[in-house]
């Protein structure tokens, strides 16, 4: 079913959530993994600054490139993406935590029948982990990583493709992003959007709905108020 093809139902909405630094805390652990994974491989170590500018809310193909300083094929780009992030995966495995208010807000959301969905740049295996472990799963109606998608933030295929699955018009789904990319995305699918500030500070990002620290800060009656306003 086209989107098109979708009776406007204003009583029901979407949210959709990245998840690295939106679901939870992750940069400083991939950080960590990457300085390891760099090491292994004898490339200079970055600063925080170039992580921050170049890692956080990017794709692999793009960081790999960038950090080995040459182009990365689709087979090497395989085989050192398994390895970096199957460093993550060790080391946060100890550590998965939600972001302040998160599993109740999605609770909240729920209960006032938001469709919920996962839409993030990070390999399915993480996804995987940290939804598990959050036993958060059962939540979403779509959950999309970076193997559902041929086309990467900034480009919004991953945003459009949820809609999609959702059954939800762009103009009823509103996103949680927290980085450049992301929120590009979002705003490249015509979607209104809610900067979570885990990794950026809000002058470091695009215009967006609302800005917040944590889920503590925002409730569904705001929510709503952003997908009922008119301007993007």
């Amino acid at each position: 079913m086209s989107l098109n093809a979708i009776t406007k139902d204003f009583s029901r909405y979407a949210a959709i959530f990245d998840m690295d630094g939106v679901i939870s805390h992750t940069n400083p652990f991939h950080a960590e993994a990457f300085k390891a994974f760099f090491k292994n491989h004898n490339v200079q170590q970055a600063t925080e600054e170039e992580f921050e500018q170049h890692m956080y809310g990017k794709h692999n193909s793009y960081i790999m490139q960038h950090f080995f300083k040459r182009p990365i094929s689709p087979e090497e780009l395989r085989t050192l993406e398994f390895e970096k992030e199957q460093l993550f995966r060790v080391i946060y495995e100890e550590h998965v935590a939600p972001i302040a208010g998160l599993i109740e807000f999605l609770k909240e959301l729920k209960e006032h029948n938001f469709k919920l969905a996962v839409a993030t740049s990070a390999p399915k295996e993480n996804m995987d982990l940290i939804l598990d472990e959050l036993n958060i799963r059962h939540l979403f109606s779509s959950t999309l990583s970076s193997e559902d998608v041929k086309l990467h933030k900034p480009h919004p295929e991953v945003y459009l493709k949820s809609a999609e699955n959702l059954q939800t018009p762009i103009e009823q789904c509103i996103v949680f992003e927290d980085s450049f990319s992301g929120i590009t995305a979002a705003k490249n699918a015509s979607m209104k959007v809610i900067a979570v500030l885990s990794s950026h500070k809000k002058e470091e990002l695009p215009k967006s709905n609302a800005y917040i620290n944590n889920y503590t800060e925002i409730s569904v009656a705001k929510v709503k108020s952003i997908l009922q306003t008119q301007d993007s």
